[in-house]
C-alpha cells in the first residue's frame, strides 16, 4: 500500500507526526509485503521556512518527500498552484490514498485532485463546523468531507455533524483527537523548558523586558491572527486597550505575535504602545514546545486559535476563546472542556475573564483523546472496504 500525507500550514504538523509514527511502527512490525511506503508532501503554504523546520524538528517529522513550494497569495491563488502541483504528484506516484489532515487550504485542494485522480482520501479531524461560512476554513472542511472516503472524527459532536449531513455511516469513524497524541508525547519535553530562556530566545526587539520574568500561574498567554479581531482598527484597539490596561495590571503578558497581527497593529499606529507598555513581553511567533510550555503555566490564555482551545481543554488552563462560534465545541464549559466564547465584545471579554480568574478549571479529556488516536486512523485505512 502506498500513501501520501499532505501538510500544509503548521498546525497540520502536529497532527501529521503521530500518524507517521504509527506508519514506522507498523513498517517495523509486519512482514515486508505488508510495509506501507509512504510519501510527505508539503503545500508550502505556510512559507516561513524557518519556523517549518523548527515544527519539523522539534516534533521529528521527517523531511518532506516532496514539496510543492505554493508559498503565499490568495486563497484561490492556494488552491489553483497546489492543485496543479499535486496532480503532478499523483500521476506520478500512484497512491492507493490520500491523507489530509485539518482544514487548511491544502486539505481541500488535495482532497479534490486526489477525487479526480480516482485516488481514495483518508480526512483526519473530520466533521468540524463552526456554522460560519464567512471562515474559509469551514469551506475548506465541508467540500473535503464530502468528498472523503473515510471521515476520522476526533469526538461524538463532530461525528453527529456528519450523520445530520447524511454521510454514509461507513464512511464515518470516530477515532479521537490526533493533537493529542503529540501534547502526550512532547509533554515532558516541553515541561523541562524555562520561560525565561522561552522569553530571551525569542523577545522582540523594542518589547519591555523591566518587569520580573513570570513564573508559572503568573501570567497570560495571547494569540490573535483572526480577520475579525485584527483587521478593524477599532476592534483590534479595544483589545489591545483591554489587555494594556486590564490584563497587564492583575499579571504578566506573553504575546507570541502573529506577522498579520504585528502588521496590522503598525499600520493602525498601535505597536509602538504595546512594545511600550509594562508586564507585556511580544515575542516572536513560537515552535510547538514552547507554545505547549506557556500553556501549560498560563494562569489565562486569550485567543482565537483552534488548536490552543483542545489543549487548554487537556491542560485545565482557562481560555476565553475571542470568537463568536468554533467548531470544537468539545472544549467549551458546558461540554466539560475549558473554553468560553467571548466574541470581541470588551463588556463580555471582561466579566468572562474576571470569572475565569476565580473559576478551578480542572483537566478533561473527551473520550478517546488518549494519546492513541493515530493506530486508530492507521488501522482505520487498512482494514477499510468499499
Amino acid at each position: 500500500m502506498k500513501i501520501i500525507s499532505v501538510v500544509g500550514a503548521r498546525p497540520n504538523f502536529m497532527k501529521i507526526a503521530p500518524f507517521i509514527r504509527a506508519i514506522d511502527q507498523h513498517n517495523q512490525l509486519c512482514h515486508s509485503e505488508e510495509k506501507i511506503k509512504h510519501l510527505l508532501v508539503h503545500s508550502g503554504q505556510h512559507y516561513d521556512d524557518s519556523m517549518s523546520r523548527t515544527f519539523f524538528n522539534e516534533l521529528s517529522i521527517p523531511d518532506a518527500d516532496i514539496n510543492l513550494g505554493v508559498g503565499s497569495g490568495s486563497h484561490a491563488e492556494q488552491l489553483g498552484h497546489t492543485m496543479i502541483a499535486f496532480e503532478k504528484v499523483l500521476q506520478s506516484e500512484k497512491p492507493d490514498w490520500v491523507v489530509v489532515v485539518g482544514d487548511v487550504n491544502a486539505t481541500l485542494a488535495c482532497s479534490v485532485t486526489a477525487k479526480k485522480e480516482c485516488v481514495k482520501v483518508c480526512h483526519i479531524e473530520a466533521g468540524l463546523r463552526s456554522g460560519d461560512m464567512t471562515m474559509p476554513e469551514e469551506i475548506n472542511r465541508l467540500v473535503t468531507d464530502r468528498l472523503s472516503d473515510l471521515l476520522l472524527t476526533p469526538d461524538e459532536i463532530s461525528s453527529a455533524n456528519l450523520r445530520k449531513e447524511g454521510t454514509e455511516k461507513k464512511r464515518v469513524e470516530l477515532v479521537g483527537n490526533i493533537m493529542i497524541d503529540t501534547l502526550d508525547q512532547q509533554f515532558e519535553k516541553a515541561k523541562s523548558l524555562k520561560i525565561s530562556d522561552i522569553l530571551k530566545n525569542n523577545i522582540l526587539d523594542g518589547s519591555k523586558t523591566e518587569s520580573d520574568i513570570p513564573e508559572d500561574k503568573g501570567y497570560a498567554v495571547v494569540t490573535l491572527h483572526r480577520p475579525s479581531n485584527v483587521d478593524l482598527k477599532e476592534i483590534f484597539e479595544s483589545i489591545l486597550d483591554f489587555i494594556i490596561r486590564e490584563v497587564s495590571k492583575d499579571m504578566n503578558v506573553i504575546w507570541p505575535i502573529h506577522p498579520r497581527a504585528q502588521k496590522q497593529l503598525r499600520s493602525f499606529g498601535l505597536y509602538d504602545e504595546l512594545l511600550s507598555a509594562k508586564n507585556i513581553f511580544i515575542t516572536t511567533p513560537l515552535g510547538y514546545l514552547s507554545m505547549l510550555r506557556l500553556n501549560m503555566g498560563a494562569r489565562l490564555v486569550l485567543t482565537d486559535s483552534g488548536g490552543l482551545q483542545e489543549e487548554c481543554t487537556v491542560l485545565g488552563t482557562p481560555c476565553l476563546t475571542l470568537r463568536w462560534n468554533t467548531e470544537r465545541p468539545v472544549t467549551l464549559k458546558e461540554h466539560g472542556g475549558a473554553s468560553v466564547l467571548v466574541g470581541n465584545n470588551i463588556d463580555r471579554i471582561r466579566n468572562e475573564y474576571h470569572l475565569s480568574l476565580k473559576s478551578d478549571i480542572k483537566s478533561y479529556r473527551p473520550y478517546l483523546w488518549d494519546g492513541n488516536t493515530a493506530e486508530r486512523c492507521l488501522k482505520a485505512i487498512l482494514f477499510y472496504k468499499d
